[in-house]
């Protein structure tokens, strides 16, 4: 007899790992146990790359420089004390003190390598008395993860990657505090074309900005060490997110000594970044009281931004650390591009006047999985001449001062689930090349009816300096079918008198049951 086939969908061992992770609530808060989780990964992985290091210094006959420091970093390995590696954290999993173990090994960790200052959680697992053999269950799970992979496949970038869009969807609104979607991060990556020089994201989150940046220059054969990567964050928990999230991939990063307000504490006052990516809280209200930051150098030449939303005082902030030939491109809420409450049109207005604002893009609704806010991208810029990149000529710019282009993307993306909306490779494609199009790069830029449209400056003050893509690129043409109008009148007139017959008829039908029931006139 014929087995009957087997329906059921093989889980991925991401989705294995989340289910098993999941188990987790009810003794952990969903905020907290992503911490938990991600942890335990960057300990394997740091553990694996640990014993790969050591057997090929075996392998050379190295035995006596098992225990050296230095024969560790050099390779970019960080170097783990013995009850620091995984292979002792699995042997102790059933312990009834495995908590205060792991937590032992992830400070004896950050202590051995001064890069992970601040990046590793402080006591965690002690804190949050995690039952133990749900702490078991994971660890033995994790204990499968081959985070080393000869291919060079980035099998604990992947994970990371897959959890943080999973914690984001798990936690609502809060989950927007440490994760952009994937595919907008792309989007402003191949918008920007990140090659070399510095990247900055003034609240950077658990560092996506910084992985999509260098996946991008490794996509185009470019050279890592051709960017430094500078940072900041403000919440302590997603700021050693960051710092995980880019020790697992070999980034180098500035993040600042700790985690800070980047108001009130700019870790970087000094930083001309050449390529801003950014993804600020949506209209954060309260940022600053009445008296402060009135007098601050960011805002110079402009109002000051008002203390009921803080998306003006990023744009300014954004502004203050573009370099002379730098490109900023950024997440705002759509409000953005029209408000004019309390000096923000008058700061929309000077932008545009000062020429800084090189393109606006509408986004489509649901991409996000922490609100139904629409949102757009903004890219500004303070240098639209001329410019020759002599690494990458492919990508020079033409001359297009008193120029803006406006792209009206909210048709594009494709549902991946109920409720939530990705782009897809070829819609970002093709919003990015637009823009490389009318920037001078690859083939001629022509404006597209209800799509695209290179607005001049009088075009954006007849439009009293709003913003919103909708108003310039107008409607799509309709295709011709070559009907005559009189012809279609006349059939779509027929098809509407036949339609009012049925109609009569049917009518008549329901009257007459009705009567038969006893319910007539």
């Amino acid at each position: 007899m014929a087995k009957k086939p087997n329906n059921k969908t093989q889980k991925s061992f991401e989705q294995t790992l989340w289910d098993t992770a999941d188990k987790l609530r009810g003794t952990v808060e969903s905020s907290e146990y992503k911490h938990v989780v991600l942890s335990l990964i960057f300990l394997k992985f740091v553990s694996d790359t640990f014993e790969a290091r050591r057997e090929e210094l075996l392998a050379e006959g190295k035995e006596k420089y098992l225990e050296m420091v230095e024969f560790y970093t050099m390779k970019n390995v960080f170097y783990l004390p013995e009850t620091s590696r995984w292979s002792y954290i699995q042997q102790q999993a059933k312990q009834t003190d495995i908590a205060l173990k792991i937590d032992t090994a992830l400070h004896s960790v950050e202590k051995e390598n001064k890069s992970l200052k601040g990046a590793l959680p402080n006591n965690y697992f002690t804190r949050l008395n995690i039952d133990i053999s749900k702490l078991a269950a994971l660890i033995d799970l994790i204990n499968n993860i081959q985070t080393v992979d000869k291919s060079g496949e980035d099998v604990v970038g992947r994970i990371y990657e897959y959890y943080l869009g999973k914690f984001a969807a798990a936690e609502g609104k809060l989950g927007g505090e440490f994760y952009t979607p994937k595919c907008v991060v792309n989007l402003i990556a191949e918008m920007i074309e990140p090659y070399k020089g510095k990247i900055y994201d003034p609240c950077c989150g658990s560092g996506g900005m910084f992985v999509q940046s260098l996946k991008f220059i490794d996509s185009h054969k470019g050279n890592r060490k051709d960017v430094s990567v500078y940072g900041q964050e403000l919440t302590g928990t997603t700021y050693k997110l960051a710092k995980m999230n880019l020790a697992i991939r070999g980034i180098s990063a500035n993040l600042g000594d700790v985690s800070a307000d980047t108001f009130f504490k700019d870790q970087h006052e000094d930083l001309k970044a050449d390529f801003i990516m950014a993804n600020p809280p949506f209209n954060l209200k309260g940022w600053r009281d009445d008296n402060q930051l009135v007098d601050d150098p960011r805002w110079g030449g402009y109002e000051v931004p008002p203390t009921g939303n803080a998306n003006y005082a990023w744009i300014l902030h954004m502004l203050s650390k573009l370099s002379e030939n730098g490109v900023a491109g950024f997440v705002l809420a759509n409000g953005s591009m029209s408000t004019n409450t309390k000096g923000e049109g008058a700061i929309r207005q000077k932008l545009i006047e000062n020429d800084m604002v090189d393109c606006m893009i509408a986004l489509p609704g649901q991409l996000f999985y922490t609100t139904q806010i629409p949102v757009c991208l903004w890219f500004l810029t303070k240098n639209k001449g001329k410019q020759v990149i002599p690494e990458h000529k492919e990508s020079n710019h033409r001359e297009r001062k008193g120029e803006t282009l406006f792209i009206d993307a909210r048709n594009m993306g494709s549902m991946v689930d109920r409720t939530h909306k990705e782009l897809t490779t070829e819609d970002i494609a093709e919003i990015a090349g637009t823009y490389h199009a009318w920037r001078g790069e690859d083939k001629d830029y022509e404006d597209q009816p209800g799509y695209c449209k290179a607005a001049t400056l009088e075009d954006i003050k007849s439009n009293d300096y709003v913003l919103t893509p909708g108003r310039y690129v107008g409607a799509a043409e309709i295709e011709d079918d070559g009907v005559p109008f009189e012809e279609k009148m006349e059939g779509l007139t027929k098809t509407l008198y036949e339609q009012m017959k049925e109609s009569e008829k049917l009518d008549a039908v329901i009257r007459k049951n009705f009567e038969v029931l006893g319910f007539g006139e």
